[in-house]
């Protein structure tokens, strides 16, 4: 007579299935991952039940039609024996088919069973194995079953249901329902939909399916009999906690999900704890548990069943977690030496830490969703809307929480975002001004929310779904998701605890490229600082012009009539300027700060209301009529394209010349009392070598006379910022003058394409569907393009100037692939929002471990 093991070995000849044992030829790449973790389960002598498994390679024929011999396969099973089948992917993120349950249940299966076990259990077995066949192998519609009770006439009336609708008897051949199941699972795998779901998931198109066939542990009959499950850590926060549900006389997970009768593993009001009534069954789970942890080096969930006391495990899955949770499990599983350090920088996915940084929906409680939009600031708050930046900055005095509502942002706007909690616009895209801005900030921010109808002069706003919503109105932004929420929502604070220090420290132990932030104020400066940036790349000094006390001066001096009268105004500004990169230089210690120069167009700081020119005229003491003619004067058909940045400085030196010596007085200053400060200045919008020579040599006499004046010495360095596609074409002559180049990809991108990054939103999302751009070139670098530009730039810069530094700043900065590039052409660093440093630092310690890109190693500035 035929052993069971010599039917498995028959099979496996025909390559149909392999016998999962301690030594069996298991791999994830042909089997699948479930089917790999039974096995290694099987060899720490876990108890789990006799399992088959089929390869992807089998599934496939299956699915073409190859049905292999079933009956051979449920030979290798004792007689009589019902069986499971589960899917086995190579991930299961990518998810699968679901399990199918006590495949073998018949007429005579359920007399015997009924003998054994009861009727009500016979018969609850069997129309559960009746319901799942119809609906899942035979696609019948799932109301026809669905029976009140588990008596026999509910029995009688299921298989009469399945009989009138497939005009056969419900099958009792144990190797036809098994032949069934797997024709069905296969080709549930293969078909369209399911394609197209898991290589949402990063699954290839071709990516294969498991699937295995185990011996059922039914999980009823006398004694204590049940099915649960059980883990050993918080899947939201990652901290150590046993928790888990456990139903007496049930199997599977779906009977765990109704909640009847379900007595949870922890103490519970409801009843006694599995803990209570079974310590000895209990503390074998705690032992298969930490024995998972230690030799599968992972945090299981662990689905085990009780038969008449004894305990059986069907599968161990990783459990699911959030971010954070990820963070914490890689850090307590390397503090544990069970995974080198090494490993777990890479457990974690970079862009996932910036759900850490800033507070976020709590994922247990509902949504009431109202907007949808592009997430371009992560984090979630919630606030009372307002309309305006005045608005926000009275909701902020009066300690009130707000949401600042807008058709879009502009730099007037800069005071109620920095008052604001969040910011909601109608309009722009991942490079808008608002954007950029609150990534810099740390707000959530969600743009592009083109079906949000915004009316600012009557305080409210329409969603789609036709809801109104009123200033002092509630709502919530979540920046990670692009949505908005009505009213208040359950939140989890940032995780910025002892155990995200330790693992931003290990990455930066690995990180082999600079990351500095992008800070153009002292709080800016200290969240850099905090998430160890290595100084800062990008200061944008125009921000400083925008508060109160500044601004009236500031259009003192656009209205003042020749170079003296700038001056003028002008000085009134150079104390508060110097006062600005003293806070920065003691902020840093001695870090290097690279502060671009006055860039904007000087309308962007005057009125365009006919209120706001009034208002003016008034603290100007001018004529309306003057007032009006000069900001008439100033308007350009296309500002990001006219008098700004490096042709501001060199038409109206004044502002340039004003800004290097509160540079370096400020230098005087902070090295006076902390470290040595060596400033960067880095002149903006450069197109042509003669802009820089001009610009050099007046900042080469502002920092001697102030040598001279103050009696000291300092050092300083110029450099350039690359934002046209001239000024890369042209890098080896640009940097002969220059100590640095810092490659703007905002502008460059914005150039490079003939596109505006505040107007794209509205149809990149078109773009991006139809394959004209594969993402978003102002969110993930555009290395055909743009790239060529950067490499060409960065070959021509060094060819010219051999230890010319070589750095991005824009909104790329902190993105992984961004990074890739940059250590791969060989850049010294890159800069990023402050918020986004602890992610670029991840990404780049994570390329160095994979040896991907040119690893330059970090250069001492």
């Amino acid at each position: 007579m035929q052993t069971k093991d010599a039917a498995v070995q028959k099979a496996t000849e025909f390559q149909t299935l392999t016998l999962i044992t301690p030594t069996a030829d298991i791999s994830v790449a042909c089997h699948g991952g479930r089917a790999k973790c039974l096995q290694r389960m099987i060899r720490l002598g876990m108890p789990v039940p006799r399992t088959v498994a089929l390869s992807f390679d089998a599934v496939h024929d299956i699915a073409a039609g190859q049905v292999p011999d079933t009956a051979a396969i449920l030979s290798a099973f004792d007689a009589g024996q019902l069986v499971s089948v589960r899917p086995s992917s190579e991930d299961p993120d990518w998810g699968g088919p679901g399990a199918i349950l006590n495949i073998g249940m018949n007429d005579d299966r359920h007399r015997a069973l009924s003998d054994t076990l009861g009727a009500e259990v016979a018969n609850a077995l069997y129309l559960r194995f009746i319901k799942t066949f119809a609906v899942h192998v035979a696609r019948l519609d799932p109301d026809m079953f669905d029976g009140r009770d588990n008596s026999e006439a509910t029995l009688r009336d299921a298989l009469a249901a399945y009989e009138d609708e497939t005009d056969e008897p419900f099958p009792q051949d144990p190797a036809r329902q098994l032949a069934e199941v797997l024709r069905s699972m296969a080709r549930a795998w293969e078909g369209t939909t399911a394609r197209l779901l898991r290589q949402a998931k990063g699954a290839p198109a071709d990516a294969g399916l498991g699937l295995v066939v185990q011996e059922m542990a039914l999980g009823l009959g006398p004694d204590e009999s049940g099915s649960g499950v059980i883990q050993f850590v918080d899947p939201v926060t990652g901290l150590r906690q046993i928790t888990g549900r456990y139903q007496s006389q049930a199997q599977g997970r779906a009977a765990l999900n109704n909640g009847a009768g379900v007595l949870f593993l922890t103490c519970d009001s409801r009843g006694a704890s599995l803990q209570e009534r079974c310590p000895d069954l209990f503390a074998q789970l705690l032992h298969w548990g930490e024995i998972s942890r230690q030799r599968l080096r992972e945090e299981m969930e662990i689905e085990f069943t009780i038969e008449a006391g004894v305990l059986k495990i069907l599968d161990a899955v990783r459990v699911r977690r959030s971010s954070r949770a990820a963070l914490r499990i890689a850090v307590a599983l390397a503090e544990d030496w069970i995974i080198p350090r090494e490993e777990a920088l890479q457990r974690v996915e970079a862009r996932a830490l910036t759900e850490l940084l800033h507070s976020q929906i709590d994922p247990t409680g509902p949504r009431d969703l109202i907007a949808r939009g592009i997430a371009a600031s992560p984090g979630a708050a919630t606030g009372r809307i307002v309309f305006s930046a005045a608005a926000a900055q009275a909701s902020a005095a009066r300690g009130e929480a707000c949401i600042l509502v807008r058709r879009e942002t502009a730099p007037e706007d800069i005071r109620g975002m920095h008052a604001a909690v969040a910011v909601l616009t109608e309009r722009g895209g991942m490079s808008s001004h608002a954007a950029v801005i609150a990534r810099g900030l740390g707000l959530p921010c969600v743009v592009g929310v083109s079906d949000m109808t915004l009316r600012t002069r009557d305080k409210m706003l329409k969603c789609a779904d036709g809801r109104v919503f009123r200033e002092g109105d509630v709502i919530t932004v979540d920046g990670t998701t692009g949505t908005a929420l009505a009213g208040a929502v359950k939140m989890l604070p940032p995780a910025l605890d002892d155990t995200f220090r330790t693992f931003l420290k290990w990455a930066e132990d690995v990180c082999d490229i600079g990351i500095r932030a992008n800070a153009d104020t002292p709080a800016d400066a200290q969240t850099a600082r905090d998430f160890g940036a290595d100084g800062i790349g990008l200061c944008r000094t125009e921000h400083m012009f925008f508060d109160e006390g500044r601004l009236t001066v500031m259009r003192e001096m656009i209205f003042a009539n020749s170079a003296e009268d700038r001056r003028a105004a002008l000085d009134q500004l150079l104390p508060m300027q110097r006062m600005d990169f003293i806070s920065l230089f003691e902020i840093m210690s001695g870090q290097p700060v690279c502060i671009r120069l006055f860039d904007p167009p000087l309308h962007e700081f005057l009125p365009h209301d006919r209120e706001g020119m009034r208002e003016l005229a008034e603290a100007l003491d001018l004529p309306l009529s003057d007032v009006t003619r000069r900001v008439e004067a100033l308007s350009e058909f296309n500002p990001m394209l006219g008098m700004r940045g490096v042709r501001l400085g060199i038409t109206v030196p004044e502002i340039y010349e004003m800004q290097a010596r509160a540079i370096f007085e400020a230098t005087i200053e902070a090295s006076r009392r902390g470290d040595p400060v060596v400033p960067e200045i880095m002149m903006p919008l450069v197109s042509a070598k003669r802009e820089v020579e001009l610009v050099k040599t007046r900042i080469d006499a502002v920092a001697a006379a102030v040598r001279i004046e103050r009696g000291v010495d300092f050092n300083y360095r110029l450099g350039v910022m690359v934002e046209t596609p001239r000024a890369a074409l042209r890098a080896g002559e640009i940097a002969q003058h220059a100590a640095f180049l810092s490659f703007g990809t905002n502008d460059l991108t914005q150039m490079t394409y003939g596109l505006s990054r505040d107007d794209a939103g509205k149809f990149m999302g078109s773009y991006v569907q139809q394959g004209v751009f594969p993402e978003d070139p102002f969110h993930t670098l555009d290395v055909d393009g743009v790239g060529e530009l950067l490499l060409m730039g960065a070959e021509r810069g060094r060819k010219a100037r051999a230890d010319v530094v070589l750095s991005i700043c824009g909104e790329h900065g902190g993105n992984p692939e961004s990074i890739a590039f940059c250590r791969a052409a060989g850049f010294d660093y890159v800069s990023c929002s402050p918020f986004r440093v602890p992610v670029a630092r991840l990404a780049a310690a994570q390329l160095s471990l994979e040896g991907q890109g040119a690893s330059v190693g970090r250069r001492k500035e």
